[in-house]
């Protein structure tokens, strides 16, 4: 589980240990993490971006989650970055099977038109989502080597204190419609979509929406 000290992926952690997983929680300072420890996680020290690293975590496992996040890097940077390092070091450990926490804003509202191409969208929030598009690619020119997916909640806050419903709907490329009263996506179901996506694989190499 690589960014496991982030919302998202302390929220993947507790789902995958709920299911009776072993997990190793991935983090670049331990020290900050040390509560995610227990029986069922051991907490290590590595850089998404860095090969090595990614193939020293992921060795002996099946799978890997990337919910990553640098806030002091800029995104068409990083994420392309981690794209890669995960690529090189998840086929050095041998782990076929991926699952990335994209964003909504990457997501398409009209053929070739993404959320994020709006008008008036923040632009550092569309820099943000330049960075996932940018994994995206990666991702897309690996090759047959991974099986990889991308988990995109929709483009709206998440609610980090919901509880878990264990509920979501699942379409493509595009945002999902959702009602005008719906409330916010919780990072609990986002949890659950990945892994979901793990246990019981429906997508693979391409980006996914997913909402309630």
């Amino acid at each position: 589980m690589f960014g496991a000290g982030g919302r998202g992926g302390r929220r993947a952690v507790t789902e995958a240990v709920s299911r009776g997983h072993q997990v190793t929680a991935a983090v670049r300072d331990p020290r900050r993490h040390a509560d995610l420890a227990g029986d069922n996680v051991t907490v290590i020290a590595a850089d998404v971006t860095v090969a090595d690293d990614v193939a020293k975590a992921a060795a002996g496992h099946d799978a890997a989650i990337s919910s990553i996040y640098r806030a002091d890097l800029p995104a068409q940077e990083y994420y392309p970055a981690a794209a890669h390092a995960l690529i090189d070091g998840l086929g050095r450990a041998g782990v076929a099977r991926l699952v990335v926490v994209g964003v909504g804003s990457a997501l398409e509202i009209a053929p070739g038109v993404a959320f994020h191409d709006q008008p008036g969208w923040p632009a550092e929030h569309r820099e943000f989502s330049l960075g996932h598009t940018a994994e995206l690619e990666v991702l897309r020119a690996s090759g047959d080597a991974l099986d990889w997916v991308v988990i995109a909640p929709p483009p709206a806050m998440i609610d980090e204190h919901a509880d878990r419903t264990g509920e979501y709907r699942s379409g493509d490329h595009r945002v999902l419609p959702r009602a005008e009263d719906a409330g916010p996506f919780s990072y609990a179901d986002l949890a659950v979509a990945l892994v979901d996506e793990i246990e019981r694989p429906k997508h693979s190499k391409e980006m996914v929406a997913i909402d309630h």
